[in-house]
């Protein structure tokens, strides 16, 4: 019920530490006794603050911006840091990193505003000797900057992404050691790195055997992460620093014989200045010029990764190829190509998906005849607007997908209330664009049969939504079928609808070859 506890490691029950059932609490931070959290209050409107909570005691560190995260202190107590961003922005366009200090009384001094230009800053971090760090994409790339010889400044990096976009609180993907030494994960070719970075020497890389490190720890001896690699899912491994044997502490199970996955193949396609990324999964057995599976994330702005994904290993063992595409906004190519979507989702991200079908296809591949395109959330605005507005795939798949983003904005909450401004235009300004980037007022442009999945509980695609793009597709004699389940909301989490929505997918792809 949203609320903080204290629990001890030895069997006594757990402690609540607040009670206030108008109040959540995330990114959740402990030091010497004190706990930092964020707080959302929901009340006549949502507001947001970053607190210290105690033994029945709050204190309000820090109000006034739209949105915190990420508080952390320095190991002697004396200096505070968080991030902070107001609206219309978002987490991974522009925010601001924050700085307070104790004063002789052991009070918090001032706010100062340590870094604040057009910039995303994310994970602030302080070293042992109390010096400030935090990722930042001012140089075009998420990449440690820090205080070194009193000024503020990047550290040497890889020219790469070290971290995905902040969807959400309490991320780790790099840990500060010192002047310009840390431990961190960073993108290349969308394969995930982990290495420990020092002056004046080579980076030291570690577990390359996966290709995704979320989550890091570090001790004298050991360095910790959630890691996924392409052949199993995700562990909790440490890896020994003095030779770098990898020992998984927790999951990681075999779900296939590795000689039975398809492995990902980074791709890049596209003309100059529109090029894309992704990667493909051939079908099981190699085969060339089979049927495709474009698979389109969600968010808009987030990602694929090239780590084991038992649903792309479920088309390829079915003689499927699968295409996972980060088109253009998605993270783990720097901020330019995040960017790249701004007033433009529902054209370029479609663009995207389309290219790679000729792609692949013109590289014998896959039968560019045979195509098939799905995708979740935004990804099912993607598929929609691909099904509508160009000829391409042979059907589709909406998993609780936006069909009417006008909708979609008046029912959606603070954090992305102004997302659809910046991915499309002003609501109001920009009505034209809207009614040309709206599937639902398109569905007779709709030629190709379409199978939706939808969660009853959806309070973000709403039910309705699907109802009503599912009624308009029928309506005009197109091939048109629909899941709704009662006990989802927007995201399936029960194994046996995620099993029962693959299957009839599969199905319902067949039935549209066989015919």
């Amino acid at each position: 019920h949203q609320q903080v506890y204290t629990q001890h490691l030895y069997d006594s029950p757990p402690r609540a530490v607040t009670c206030d059932a108008s109040c959540r609490y995330g990114d959740v931070q402990w030091h010497n006794g004190t706990i930092l959290a964020i707080e959302e209050q929901h009340a006549e409107q949502v507001e947001h603050r970053l607190v210290a909570l105690g033994e029945g005691c709050r204190e309000v560190l820090a109000e006034g911006a739209d949105f915190y995260a990420a508080p952390t202190v320095s190991a002697d107590g004396q200096r505070l840091a968080w991030i902070e961003w107001d609206r219309p922005a978002q987490p991974w366009t522009v925010t601001r990193l924050m700085c307070q200090t104790r004063d002789a009384h052991g009070h918090w001094g001032q706010a100062r505003c340590v870094a604040a230009a057009e910039e995303s800053l994310q994970q602030p971090r302080f070293d042992a000797e109390g010096r400030l760090y935090c990722l930042s994409d001012r140089n075009g790339f998420w990449q440690p900057w820090g205080e070194v010889d009193g000024h503020w400044q990047p550290l040497p990096a890889e020219p790469a992404d070290h971290a995905a976009a902040p969807w959400q609180l309490g991320t780790c993907t790099w840990l500060a050691l010192g002047p310009q030494r840390y431990l961190a994960s960073w993108f290349e070719d969308g394969f995930g790195q982990l290495g420990l970075r020092t002056p004046d020497a080579p980076t030291e890389r570690f577990a390359s055997a996966y290709t995704r490190f979320r989550h890091l720890a570090m001790d004298c001896q050991h360095i910790y992460a959630i890691a996924a690699s392409p052949i199993s899912p995700p562990a909790v491994i440490a890896v020994d620093r003095s030779n770098h044997e990898v020992r998984v502490l927790a999951g990681g199970a075999e779900i296939l014989p590795p000689e039975q996955i398809s492995l990902a193949q980074s791709i890049h396609y596209g003309k100059a200045g529109n090029q894309a990324h992704g990667f493909f999964y051939p079908a099981a057995g190699g085969e060339r010029a089979t049927p495709l599976v474009v698979f389109i994330h969600g968010g808009p702005t987030s990602a694929c990764y090239p780590a084991l994904d038992p649903r792309i290993q479920y088309w390829t063992q079915r003689g499927f190829a699968v295409a996972d595409l980060n088109y253009r906004g998605s993270t783990g190519y720097g901020r330019e190509y995040r960017q790249a979507l701004h007033l433009r989702w529902g054209e370029s991200d479609v663009a995207d998906a389309c290219a790679a079908v000729e792609y692949l296809a013109a590289q014998g591949l896959i039968d560019g005849r045979k195509a098939f395109i799905r995708g979740g959330s935004a990804g099912g605005y993607t598929t929609l607007c691909a099904l509508a507005f160009h000829d391409v795939f042979r059907a589709g798949a909406s998993l609780y997908g936006v069909s009417d983003p006008i909708a979609l904005g008046v029912a959606t909450h603070k954090f992305e209330g102004d997302y659809l401004d910046w991915l499309i235009g002003d609501p109001q300004q920009d009505a034209e664009r809207y009614r040309q980037r709206t599937p639902l007022l398109h569905a007779g442009q709709i030629k190709v049969p379409v199978i939706f999945f939808q969660g009853e509980l959806d309070a973000v695609v709403v039910p309705e939504q699907t109802r009503s793009m599912l009624a308009a597709l029928q309506a005009n004699g197109i091939e048109a079928e629909a899941h709704f389940y009662a006990g989802e909301r927007h995201g399936f989490r029960k194994a046996e609808n995620l099993a029962h929505a693959l299957e009839e997918e599969w199905k319902f792809y067949c039935k549209v070859l066989e015919g």
